[in-house]
């Protein structure tokens, strides 16, 4: 990703009315974002239309932008927020992956993937993944936030406090909290 630093010419660029400046902001920037955000929705066309409303709402306030930060952080809170809105406005319905689904129709035929070519290694990890990811979408936002900024977008404790504008020391304590209570639910669910 682009340094502060190296951001800095093209937001004052921006900032003077020059859309190409913005647009090169957003092409520097549109694949960590939308790795973020994929990580939080788990969803392609919805992470790509949070991106989009992220750079819509980054452009509409870039005169509200602190130069003294770096654009990065400034547009991950921006994006962050978007996609917390939106999980909390379309509450995200979950299925138990053991129960059948019930439609108005009567219950729905699951269709699984031949499987037989994968490894047990494969799908063991493909397991893992999908149980890991299903119990960090079950936390809390802030915790969720703090837990995939931290171990997906491998940002540093400092990072993160800047983006979610909290002490560093809330910061750690939840990760802590967000990293025992997946130990929690996925207690007895992951073989190592």
């Amino acid at each position: 990703m682009a340094n502060k630093r190296s951001d800095a010419p093209l937001v004052n660029q921006a900032l003077a009315g020059d859309q190409k400046a913005f647009a090169e902001l957003m092409v520097r920037h549109r694949g960590p974002l939308y790795n973020l955000l994929y990580n939080m929705v788990h969803h392609k066309e919805e992470a790509e239309d949070l991106v989009q409303e992220a750079f819509i709402k980054a452009f509409a306030a870039l005169s509200t932008f602190n130069q003294e930060f770096a654009f990065s952080t400034w547009l991950y809170k921006i994006a962050i927020n978007t996609t917390i809105d939106h999980i909390r406005k379309k509450k995200l319905q979950t299925y138990s992956i053991d129960k059948p689904i019930q439609s108005r129709d009567g219950e729905l035929k699951r269709e699984y993937a031949d499987v037989q070519e994968a490894t047990d290694k494969d799908l063991l990890s493909t397991e893992k993944s999908a149980l890991i990811a299903q119990a960090i979408s079950e936390l809390p936002d802030h915790y969720r936030e703090a837990i995939i900024l931290r171990h997906t977008e491998e940002k540093s404790y400092e990072e993160i406090a800047e983006i979610t504008k909290v002490p560093l020391g809330t910061v750690k304590a939840r990760i802590f909290r967000a990293r025992e209570m997946l130990k929690q639910k996925l207690k007895g669910k992951l073989l190592v």
